[in-house]
């Protein structure tokens, strides 16, 4: 009997394993395939991969504007596809020889709760039981589709199927513009494919900051992407290429890639076996701990109901249940911090409220911004379209900020601190940011937001 018996190697799942070392407690992590979940094996990674060679292409076609001459380059493909799965294999092979470290013992697997404490694992040639003194359920997520879109992993494919596509798509149509359907917008169009994005939503990144998201719409469409906003498509037409209607018009393209959200993978977990409340398929949790309404029995990750579908969420998850677990102690994770990103050119990253989100729960904001455009550091890279944007409560600490720009994924984390802090501008402004660097333009916005602004 293990101390605790874990459902699903992903971010969730592999860090409670890894973290129980902590407190010297027993850890089974039971999968059917390698540790590493969507995120490593068919999601953040692979697709960060893509969007950096794309990255690479785009640099080295506009690097005669640095007066270095290159020549128009050709992507290899197939070196490219190698590239993603190397990085792919080295850290599923890192995070393996990792777990086997630290004592976890990997149960090859499919596993199904079987009642309180206890786990009934399927490996194909057989079937065997695991107990644990408290169960935690990271079974994580699929990709949804909508009516009409059936996956065939050909015409009309998930996320998961696009990381591997054999070859470039020469037209691709994305249905749902939010994080995941703007990062292939943005890799796509920077290695030459034509793309159509379709969301039914009034902006893409639904959620997210307005101004924001008109930002990358903007400079994504100076590329070449087609947006269709507020626009529902109807059923395609597939033969050797595929129709979308949408309206009284149509796209004919490739492809078409489904990126309508993940649902959580419940359905046939055991669920029915123990006595967790589930709405639409997630699970409902205690927030503070992580722990089901069955005692001794945790969720965590993308099946949690009402937190966001983020790997460095279920890491957080994952980490609080095994403290509570080990020292009956809550360690709540605090959301109002997490940092969201999506890894398009530019990034948009974003913590906290956004001022329509502050406004709807009856706060009264400030809102500062500044734009990126003057930035020396910006400028000298060639790439300074964007700005940050600090909401604070009036008279009061900041509570949201958005970064649009180069490296925003990397800038938002000073705000994360000043949001999770509670700090007033004044004190996140008091703070010398570096000259020449991309950072300026937060050390600017927080300038202006504590009433002293410099440019």
């Amino acid at each position: 009997m293990h101390d605790i018996v874990i459902v699903g190697g992903g971010p969730g799942g592999y860090a409670a394993a890894l973290y129980a070392e902590n407190f010297g407690l027993s850890v089974a992590l039971i999968d059917q395939e390698r540790p590493g979940g969507t995120c490593l094996l068919r999601g953040c990674i692979p697709a960060k991969q893509w969007l950096y060679i794309a990255e690479v292409f785009s640099t080295v076609a506009h690097a005669a504007e640095f007066g270095v001459l290159a020549g128009q380059p050709t992507l290899d493909w197939e070196a490219a596809l190698a590239r993603k799965n190397q990085t792919v294999e080295g850290l599923v092979r890192g995070l393996g020889g990792l777990l086997k470290k630290k004592g976890v013992e990997v149960i090859d697997g499919y596993g199904r709760l079987a009642g309180p404490g206890k786990v009934e694992v399927d490996t194909g040639n057989g079937r065997s039981t695991v107990e644990g003194g408290a169960v935690i359920l990271a079974s994580g997520s699929y990709a949804r589709t909508i009516p009409g879109y059936d996956f065939d992993g050909d015409k009309i494919v998930s996320s998961d199927h696009a990381l591997d596509w054999p070859t470039r798509p020469d037209r691709v149509a994305i249905i749902g513009g939010g994080v995941i359907g703007c990062e292939f917008a943005s890799f796509l169009i920077d290695v030459g494919t034509d793309v159509h994005v379709f969301e039914v939503m009034d902006q893409i990144i639904p959620g997210s900051d307005p101004e924001a998201a008109r930002q990358l719409q903007r400079q994504l469409q100076k590329r070449g992407v087609k947006f269709h906003i507020g626009v529902g498509v109807d059923t395609p037409k597939v033969g050797e290429t595929v129709v979308v209607p949408f309206g009284e018009d149509s796209v004919e393209v490739d492809v078409v890639l489904v990126s309508v959200g993940r649902g959580p993978n419940t359905d046939d977990v055991g669920l029915d076996t123990v006595s967790a409340k589930v709405d639409g398929g997630f699970v409902e949790v205690d927030p503070a701990t992580m722990q089901t309404a069955q005692q001794g029995l945790y969720a965590v990750g993308d099946i949690v109901a009402g937190t966001p579908q983020l790997a460095h969420v279920g890491f957080a998850e994952g980490m609080s249940a095994v403290t509570h677990i080990a020292t009956g102690e809550a360690r709540p994770v605090d959301y109002r911090a997490i940092p969201r990103i999506t890894y398009t050119h530019p990034e948009v990253a974003e913590v906290g409220l956004t001022e329509d989100q502050a406004i709807q729960q009856g706060l009264e904001v400030e809102t500062t911004k500044h734009a990126l455009n003057g930035v020396g550091r910006a400028i000298i890279i060639g790439d300074n379209q964007g700005f940050t944007k600090v909401v604070a409560e009036k008279d009061g600490p900041i509570i949201g900020a958005a970064v649009v720009g180069p490296q925003a994924g990397e800038m938002i984390h000073e705000l994360m601190y000043a949001v999770g802090w509670e700090a007033l501008p004044s004190e996140a402004a008091a703070f010398i940011h570096a000259h020449p660097s991309l950072s300026e333009v937060v050390g600017e916005a927080l300038m202006s937001a504590a009433g002293r602004s410099l440019h």
